[in-house]
């Protein structure tokens, strides 16, 4: 069993919107609409949209591979590209998603290492994300590494607005 990661380029924007759409899907179809989920995958993972979010400096992902095999991706953010005003000393991650068939190999903790890694070299203070009210596994699993609820905030998924507890974590 092999792990990488790299990180990704905008040579890589197809494969993002690939394994965006899918893990996304796989991990919120069951409780959305499909015109809802339909409405956000093509809002979010747009290859434009991509392609802008590949740009931004203060914004990253990494594919994470097993066995050579596109397994999931991380996005993290500083600075102006944060999805909240948390200052300059906070390091956001927006996403980690691991295809369905790769998960409980660890991976999830991987790149949450990588997003850690990050954060420590650019002497951040604080690490926090937002995760659905009703995504449970996520929640337990960011309790585990550490995180703790500190505020909320509104998600929308199309038309239906849903609730994301923001949880922080703070670095010494």
């Amino acid at each position: 069993m092999t792990i990488n990661i790299k990180q990704c380029t905008l040579e890589d924007s197809r494969i993002l919107k690939e394994i965006s759409y899918e893990t996304f899907n796989e991990t919120f179809k069951d409780q959305n609409s499909p015109e809802n989920m339909t409405t956000y995958l093509e809002r979010a993972f747009n290859l434009e949209q991509l392609e802008k979010e590949l740009s931004n400096i203060s914004s990253q992902f990494f594919f994470v591979y097993f066995n050579n095999e596109v397994a999931g991706y991380l996005k993290v953010n500083t600075n102006d590209a944060q999805s909240e005003e948390m200052g300059d000393e906070s390091l956001e991650i927006e996403r980690i998603y691991i295809k369905n068939k790769f998960q409980k190999h660890g991976l999830g903790k991987y790149l949450f290492n990588k997003a850690m890694e990050i954060a420590m070299e650019r002497h951040k203070k604080k690490i926090w994300l937002g995760v659905w009210e009703k995504n449970e596994n996520a929640i337990s699993f960011y309790k585990k590494m550490g995180f703790v609820q500190t505020g909320a905030h509104s998600f929308y998924m199309g038309d239906e607005e849903q609730m994301d507890f923001i949880m922080t974590k703070t670095l010494i």
